[in-house]
C-alpha cells in the first residue's frame, strides 16, 4: 500500500488547487469519488442491529471497519465543527467565484482503535465522514485539512495499536449562513450517525 498512499499525497495539493468542489445537494457520489473511496469498508451480518442515529455533542459512536490486516473496531466521536468565512474560501479554492456564498467547514473527528489487529500502513475509517449543512451535503475539499490546528494527516499514521486515538479532519465547503452543520460517520451498509453542531 505505499504506493497507493503516495499517490493519494502527492494528488492532495493538486486537489486542493483544483477544488473538487459539487454542488450542495444529496444523492451524488462524486464526493464520494472525488476523495478516492466510496467510504471504509466494513462487515455486516444479518444479526447485527441498524447502525446510526443522531448523537449528542461528546457522545461517540461504534463501529466496524475492514482494514488490512483485519477488522477494527473503532469508536467515533466528531468533537467540533470550525466554520470559516467567505473569504477564507475563496483563498482555498483555484476560482474565488467557485466560491461566492460559501465558507468552509472543518470537522474534527477523533478516532480510537478499540478492538483489532494493530495498524501498519494506515485506515480507511475517516473516508466515512461527511460534512452536510442544512441538511444538504457539502462539497468536499481534499487536502484542506491537514495543516489546520488539531488536526492529524491519516496518511502519516503508519502505526495504529489498540488503545491509541487520532484526530482526523474533512473539510466541506457549504453555504454561508448554514443555521446547522452535521457531521455524518458510517459504516459501509450502514446508516449514518449523526452530529449536529447549531450555528448562530
Amino acid at each position: 500500500m505505499p504506493n497507493h498512499k503516495t499517490a493519494l499525497r502527492l494528488a492532495a495539493p493538486v486537489a486542493v488547487l483544483a477544488l473538487a468542489l459539487t454542488a450542495c445537494g444529496g444523492g451524488d457520489d462524486a464526493d464520494a469519488d472525488a476523495k478516492g473511496s466510496s467510504g471504509p469498508e466494513a462487515s455486516a451480518s444479518p444479526s447485527q442491529a441498524a447502525s446510526g442515529g443522531d448523537l449528542a455533542t461528546g457522545e461517540s459512536a461504534t463501529g466496524k471497519v475492514a482494514e488490512d490486516p483485519g477488522e477494527v473496531t473503532y469508536e467515533v466521536v466528531a468533537q467540533k465543527v470550525d466554520v470559516g468565512t467567505e473569504a477564507e474560501a475563496a483563498k482555498a479554492v483555484a476560482d474565488a467565484a467557485d466560491a461566492k456564498g460559501k465558507v468552509l467547514a472543518t470537522a474534527h473527528v477523533k478516532y480510537t482503535h478499540e478492538s483489532g489487529p494493530a495498524l501498519t500502513d494506515g485506515s480507511s475509517v475517516h473516508d466515512g465522514t461527511t460534512v452536510f449543512a442544512d441538511g444538504q451535503r457539502g462539497g468536499v475539499l481534499i487536502g484542506a485539512s491537514e495543516d489546520a490546528a488539531g488536526c492529524e494527516d491519516p496518511y502519516d499514521v503508519d502505526s495504529w495499536k489498540q488503545g491509541e486515538s487520532h484526530v482526523f479532519c474533512e473539510t466541506y465547503v457549504i453555504p454561508a449562513g448554514a443555521t446547522s452543520v452535521e457531521v455524518h460517520w458510517e459504516e459501509e451498509d450502514g446508516e449514518p450517525f449523526v452530529w449536529k453542531f447549531p450555528q448562530k
